[in-house]
């Protein structure tokens, strides 16, 4: 059974090898490139801290190279859901050779077993090795960064993509199963993973753990780093130094807490400053925010939740899979 079903396999299986490796190799060319660029320029400063300018000049040089892999293993776990997990039993369905297995005294559990663990087996082993490469990769990009939380990143370093991987074969198979058609199958499982992939970062990942709460202060630097400064005091975009996830931000607030967005002074500011002189005007009102962050050091407990949550969603599907399997029609 496992040989038939590699045989049925091999040609995605091959294909997938292939891309793995040529990734690798350029995984390690470029890992190795960083690292030595990283470590050249450290050892022209005379201490970390003397190295801003230089370590964020060497992060802008790699931060797109680096983005895109990302977003490439990002994607990585739903090509496999819609290429290798949707067509994996619905192409049996509609062609029927089901029958010709099922009638040779091969358990439909027992099929459908070796069919959900040899590709996911498969997904987890080609996924992780990327994920490996890339975290090692760009490791330096993302240290100077300090950004680990950026739900991007989260998604497409460490243990979080093994957990993807697995659940997108299991759901591309399980609604293959249920549609008996690979080409909805496909699409639906797309539009589900997809779905998943907003809903995740954004609704379910903030409340691992209770966000903790704090009160930062609004130096020039980083005002002068916020992607957006309405016209009222909110503000988006807060990096607080150490790496924490910002979860919430307040409207810019006084000393005394109170909302400063409607007062003559911070109206002034906007109005008369110039990008470069904005930073250090608000600065001078004793500004800050009050934030719900995840703690830096909440990442890898981050990172197993998550992954726990999607290896928990996959066995769901399988067992949803060999419940419909045992009340499917010969």
């Amino acid at each position: 059974m496992i040989w038939m079903t590699w045989r049925q396999f091999r040609t995605q299986a091959l294909v997938g090898l292939g891309a793995l490796l040529l990734l690798a190799g350029y995984l390690v060319v470029l890992g190795g490139q960083i690292h030595g660029a990283y470590d050249d320029t450290l050892a022209h400063c005379a201490a970390v801290e003397a190295c801003a300018g230089q370590l964020g000049a060497f992060a802008d040089r790699y931060s797109l190279r680096t983005d895109l892999l990302g977003y490439l293993l990002l994607a990585l776990p739903g090509v496999i859901g819609v290429f290798w997990g949707a067509p994996l039993i619905a192409r049996e369905l509609e062609a029927g050779t089901h029958r010709l297995v099922w009638n040779q005294s091969v358990p439909r559990g027992r099929w459908l077993a070796v069919k959900l663990g040899l590709v996911g087996l498969l997904s987890v082993a080609g996924v992780g090795p990327y994920s490996l490469l890339l975290t090692w990769a760009t490791g330096p990009v993302a240290a100077v960064l300090d950004n680990r939380f950026e739900p991007a990143l989260f998604a497409s370093r460490n243990l979080a993509p093994l957990g993807y991987a697995a659940f997108a074969s299991v759901l591309g198979a399980t609604l293959g199963l249920f549609l008996r058609a690979a080409v909805p199958a496909m699409a639906a499982t797309l539009v589900v993973f997809v779905a998943l992939q907003i809903a995740v970062p954004t609704l379910i990942r903030p409340h691992y753990e209770a966000p903790a709460r704090t009160s930062v202060p609004l130096t020039p630097e980083l005002i002068g780093r916020l992607t957006k400064i309405g016209t009222y005091g909110d503000i988006g975009g807060l990096r607080v130094p150490g790496g924490p996830w910002v979860v919430e931000t307040s409207p810019i607030l006084d000393a005394a807490g109170r909302e400063v967005g409607r007062t003559v002074w911070f109206q002034d500011c906007m109005e008369r400053s110039s990008l470069s002189e904005l930073p250090t005007c608000l600065a001078e009102g004793d500004v800050h925010v009050e934030i719900a962050e995840q703690p830096a050091d909440r990442y890898w407990t981050f990172q197993y939740l998550e992954t726990a949550l999607f290896a928990a969603l996959a066995a769901l599907l399988a067992a949803l899979a060999f419940r419909r399997i045992r009340r499917h029609p010969a």
